[in-house]
């Protein structure tokens, strides 16, 4: 089977979206969302070739879906077509502006992959450059607890490199699992990428960038960045500890899933070659160029604009 640069692992939901308070007769717009598909899209967009390992529900909405994720440049050939359900959410707003969120993903077909599923794909994993996985999807399920962790450690002992964005949603999961999650799977990872201060509180015990990405690489990740919005992004690597500032975006729409397109893009250049610190900032780029789109696939940069977008990578 061909090599891929980048495999991702996770859930891809349905999206539901009405503008307005939800009430009988109120047109709603089908779409495709969730972290798993904008990290893929935007590894696409960053050079690599890029495949999501996931189940998706053998119906025509399924179909929609697979569709959906081939559109964005990513191969589908390892998604499983099964019987069930896919994973949907509501996103929908009221008149002051605000967005409420409701989902259905209970034994959605995604949550139940389990380590067996991952071992079928062994030797693609074991071939990858990358890996992106997330603490939504180790969440999801014990089974896909499971396979989060059995794909880490198969791509980290064939040389991939794992990125771990940990994502903490309390409505899917307790902050003590969360933790024991990041705990197991860190030491596979050659970066992780939590958000300061929601995941950093919750997962490493701080609100203080620095000290979460030393925390980070305290569990045994080779490297973390701590991202902080449109402030700054703080890493730790075996060099030190550096800051990269944010590039502002005077267009800024929705920063849905910019997290997810810095560690996609991340990941992508890791898997071709570039430093650490020189991926990390392209995916800087490509996540400030985001927030320009509605959604997190609503505008995915090309690499040759995230090069413009990047910050220069520190030396010190």
């Amino acid at each position: 089977m061909a090599r891929f640069d980048v495999v991702l692992i996770g859930e891809i939901l349905v999206e539901l979206y009405c503008e307005g308070p939800l009430g009988d007769g109120t047109p709603v717009r089908l779409g495709f969302s969730g972290d798993t598909l904008n990290a893929a899209a935007a590894s696409a967009a960053a050079g690599a070739r890029t495949a999501v390992l996931t189940a998706v529900a053998d119906d025509q909405l399924g179909d929609a879906l697979v569709r959906r994720v081939a559109d964005l440049g990513v191969d589908t050939s390892l998604i499983q077509r099964v019987p069930g359900s896919n994973g949907a959410y509501m996103l929908h707003g009221d008149l002051t502006g605000e967005r409420e969120f409701t989902y259905w993903r209970s034994g959605s077909v995604a949550s139940r992959l389990d380590a067996a599923d991952i071992e079928r794909h062994a030797a693609v994993l074991a071939e990858a450059g990358a890996l992106v996985v997330t603490g939504i999807g180790s969440a999801l399920s014990d089974t896909s607890r499971r396979a989060v962790l059995t794909a880490a450690r198969i791509a980290s002992d064939g040389g991939a490199a794992v990125v771990y964005d940990p994502n903490f949603r309390a409505r899917l999961t307790t902050a003590e699992r969360a933790r024991a999650a990041l705990a197991e799977i860190a030491p596979h990872c050659a970066l992780v990428t939590p958000s300061c201060p929601s995941d950093a509180r919750a997962l490493l015990g701080t609100g203080d960038p620095e000290s979460a990405a030393r925390e980070a690489r305290a569990l045994g990740a080779a490297a973390a960045a701590v991202t902080m919005g449109a402030d700054r992004v703080v890493v730790a690597d075996a060099d030190g500890l550096v800051t990269f500032p944010v590039p502002r975006v005077a267009e800024a729409v929705d920063a849905t899933g910019a997290g997810d397109v810095l560690a996609g893009t991340t990941a992508a250049r890791l898997a071709l070659g570039d430093p650490l610190r020189t991926a990390v900032s392209l995916g800087i780029g490509a996540a400030s160029l985001s927030v320009a789109g509605q959604g997190g696939t609503g505008l995915i940069p090309t690499l040759a604009d995230t090069r413009t977008a990047a910050p220069t990578p520190p030396t010190a």
